[in-house]
């Protein structure tokens, strides 16, 4: 029988030692902390989860226990959500991990083929590393389920940033510099760092690197709509705002709206198009009948 991954990170025999992390990992959750509310610490699991992963290269035992030991959670609370999402890596990571988007538009377009060829030169599956694991060169190899470029399908990334429309020949060269120590320029985004690093700066630290600070997130494939609209001077409408949710300022913007359809109420394409109500901006909403029944009364 294999063994039961959720399990293994709370694992009763080895509960996991949150001592292993020193001062400065502590410095850092600290500060990840403070970004939240007063009493809200749990908020901060997700960059804390990034934080111990770019410590150790994965969310271990230990990273688990210094998590719930800090935001004074259950490790099983922990852990659950630590298992949820797959960017939390649950064995040590590669110095690269290779995420090869085989969802419908790039798989359609050579993702399966990509992944396959990959996983043939590597010989690795899903979520495996050729190489050491966090050694220069090691590769953790992949599937991703939608990486959101479906505008330069296919697409593969190396430690989340985008290298654009892909074939299997690019990709073995790409991961051929990898493994031969270089670093090849991304199609769009910040020149590539290690997981380690991506990891830290996923948990909310930036990367100030003088070249990432000047990289372009977009290319012409992203900006083309926008651009189109430019030409022909098209440009989508603006929400009306309700004299409820934005006070006096507001007033002209809604006495147009409540003008143009002649009921007196804000022309909302959509109930879901509504400013939400809530008891800072909108006293009425704090009484047991204001609020949700006028809201409805409304729509």
């Amino acid at each position: 029988m294999g063994s039961n991954q959720r399990l293994s990170l709370i694992d009763i025999g080895r509960p996991g030692d949150p001592a292993v992390f020193g001062e400065q990992v502590r410095t850092a959750a600290a500060e990840i902390i403070a970004r939240y509310p007063a009493g809200e610490a749990r908020s901060a699991l997700l960059p804390m989860l990034h934080l111990v992963q770019s410590e150790q290269g994965y969310v271990s035992a230990d990273g688990i226990a210094f998590c719930a030991e800090l935001l004074e959670l259950t490790k099983a609370q922990v852990a659950a959500v630590a298992t949820f999402y797959t960017m939390y890596k649950r064995s040590p990571t590669g110095e690269y991990l290779v995420s090869v988007c085989t969802n419908t538009l790039c798989g359609l377009l050579g993702g399966d083929e990509i992944y396959r060829a990959l996983s043939e030169r590597l010989g690795v599956g899903m979520n495996e590393t050729a190489g050491t694991p966090g050694a220069p060169g090691s590769i953790t190899l992949e599937h991703a389920e939608c990486l959101a470029a479906c505008d330069y399908a296919p697409v593969v990334t190396v430690n989340y940033e985008f290298f654009d429309n892909q074939t299997p020949d690019s990709a073995l060269e790409l991961v051929g510099e990898l493994q031969a120590g270089n670093r090849p320029l991304p199609t769009r985004g910040a020149p590539l760092c290690n997981f380690a690093e991506i990891s830290r700066q996923i948990a909310g630290f930036v990367d100030r690197r003088p070249e990432s600070v000047r990289a372009a997130a977009t290319g012409a494939p992203t900006e083309a709509g926008v651009r189109l609209a430019q030409q022909l001077g098209q440009q989508a409408p603006s929400y009306p705002v309700s004299d409820r949710a934005g006070g006096p300022e507001h007033a002209g913007a809604d006495a147009e709206t409540k003008a143009a359809d002649n009921t007196g109420k804000p022309d909302y394409t959509s109930s879901n198009d509504a400013p939400l109500n809530t008891v800072k901006s909108d006293p009425a909403a704090a009484s047991p009948t204001g609020g949700q029944s006028e809201r409805v009364d409304e729509e």
